[in-house]
């Protein structure tokens, strides 16, 4: 099965100060990441070309081979976390008039409370109610399954990536790439994502989480 290349990776390799991101032969790199990755000043190299990596021996230790760059970031950014010094969740350019543009490429997730610590559910609101009648953000869906209402709100949410499955009142409804969701206000909706899901919401009034 040929690998797929996600907007994730090469985050992950802007993130830890590499320019190159060995791919497997053949691998499905998706336009968005392909479109970060020139911004980013990083190029998609195959696998076979990536030169040898030494054992890198210190004393009193054991030889380290292949040391995962992304996974060093990440581990610092989570050191980071703990002692409350974590990076802006997003760059994001404002002007005086109150326009904002928000950097997507550059959003973090935190946790979403579902109410079950068995699904992995995160996301970002990077518009709040202290700055318009709206809340938007991002969420995405790992493999899990959620019931919600949106209490006192509606909302509105176009999928970026992926494809889920949204049941209310007994009727269960697809929804895929490119498509719009509108969802009432007080619904009961239960979210099913098979595989990783991306979208982004506007809920109205912002102030969805009461």
């Amino acid at each position: 099965m040929k690998s797929l290349i996600c907007v994730s990776h090469v985050k992950e390799a802007a993130e830890a100060g590499q320019h190159e991101l060995y791919v497997e032969p053949g691998a499905i790199i998706t336009a968005a990441a392909s479109d970060y990755a020139r911004d980013k000043g990083i190029s998609f190299i195959d696998k076979k070309m990536a030169p040898a990596v030494p054992a890198v021996q210190e004393p009193g230790t054991a030889a380290i081979k292949g040391l995962d760059k992304g996974l060093v970031a990440e581990i610092v950014r989570q050191v980071l976390l703990s002692r409350g010094q974590s990076a802006r969740p997003y760059r994001e350019e404002k002007d005086d008039s109150g326009l904002k543009v928000v950097r997507g490429h550059s959003v973090t997730y935190e946790v979403f409370d579902t109410g079950n610590p068995v699904t992995k559910v995160g996301y970002r609101e990077v518009i709040s109610k202290n700055e318009s009648h709206m809340s938007s953000g991002f969420l995405t869906i790992d493999h899990s399954s959620f019931t919600w209402t949106l209490t006192g709100y509606e909302e509105t949410d176009i999928i970026l990536e992926g494809s889920l499955s949204i049941t209310i009142n007994g009727k269960t409804y697809y929804a895929s790439q490119g498509d719009v969701l509108f969802i009432p206000k007080d619904a009961t909706v239960v979210w099913n994502a098979e595989d990783h899901v991306k979208l982004f919401y506007s809920t109205y009034p912002a102030d969805w989480a009461g």
